[in-house]
This record gives structure tokens, C-alpha cells and sequence, in this order.
């Protein structure tokens, strides 16, 4: 797949999550086994400490994952997914970068590094996909 249709079909992706949209996610860059997803931190990302909430944390890097592991033009969907938070973030523009650690026909590994602006590592999202791979 070309790089321009690569980043046709990962705007196409991004479009179609609701979830995302409804959480202010914003669509970066898509590449083969990439993908770059930022957030502009408001209230309702916030939990009752004034930090960004968990979920948000999460939500944001689990949606730069699946369009890495989309990437490819086959069908991927999660089969398991960790994060470790590693400092609070309060306000700004958060950017998750996933990037593809292990591919085969059926699964593949990412790491998604979340971070602030001034580049402070947030939270590290390790995840794997089962790959819907079309038989012969």
C-alpha cells in the first residue's frame, strides 16, 4: 500500500471512533506499523486530584494503537493491553506514539509512548493484536 493511501485509509479509521472524536482526540500521522495521536488536556479529562485521568491516559494511547495495528490493511483488534503511568500530567498537549515491536501473520506487539510538550515520558502502553489474516 502506498503511504498516501496508508494515511487515506488511518484518517478513514480515525474518523469512524467515535470514542476518540467524543474525547478530543486528535489525528496525527499514520504510517506502517506507526501512528501519532495528541490530545489537548480540558476539564473533562481530569480526575479529583486535577490530573489527567487514567481512562484518558489510556484512551489516548489504546487509540494510537489501533491505528498502527490497523495499518496494515488487515483487520486487528486487541487481545491484550497494559499501561504503567509514569508522572501526572495537569494541562498542555499530551501525543501518543505507538510503534510496532513484533508483526506476524496472526499477532503483533506495540509500544505506545505517551508525552507531554516538553517531551516528560507520561505513561509507557505496551499491547498485542490478533490479525484477522486472510487465508490462501
Amino acid at each position: 500500500m502506498a503511504p498516501s493511501d496508508i494515511e487515506e485509509k488511518g484518517r478513514e479509521f480515525f474518523a469512524a471512533d467515535s470514542f476518540a472524536r467524543e474525547n478530543g482526540l486528535e489525528f496525527v500521522a499514520v504510517s506502517p506499523g506507526r501512528a501519532t495521536v495528541s490530545m489537548q488536556v480540558a476539564d473533562r479529562h481530569r480526575n479529583s486530584h486535577g490530573t489527567v485521568h487514567g481512562g484518558a491516559l489510556f484512551t489516548l494511547a489504546d487509540v494510537a494503537f489501533a491505528l498502527a495495528s490497523n495499518s496494515h490493511g488487515i483487520d486487528a483488534a486487541a487481545i491484550n493491553a497494559h499501561i504503567t503511568y509514569m508522572t501526572a500530567a495537569k494541562d498542555g498537549v499530551l501525543t501518543a506514539e505507538a510503534e510496532e515491536f513484533a508483526l506476524n501473520p496472526k499477532l503483533a506487539s506495540y509500544t505506545v509512548t505517551i508525552t507531554d510538550e516538553e517531551g516528560r515520558k507520561i505513561a509507557i502502553f505496551q499491547g498485542m493484536v490478533y490479525r484477522r489474516t486472510p487465508r490462501p
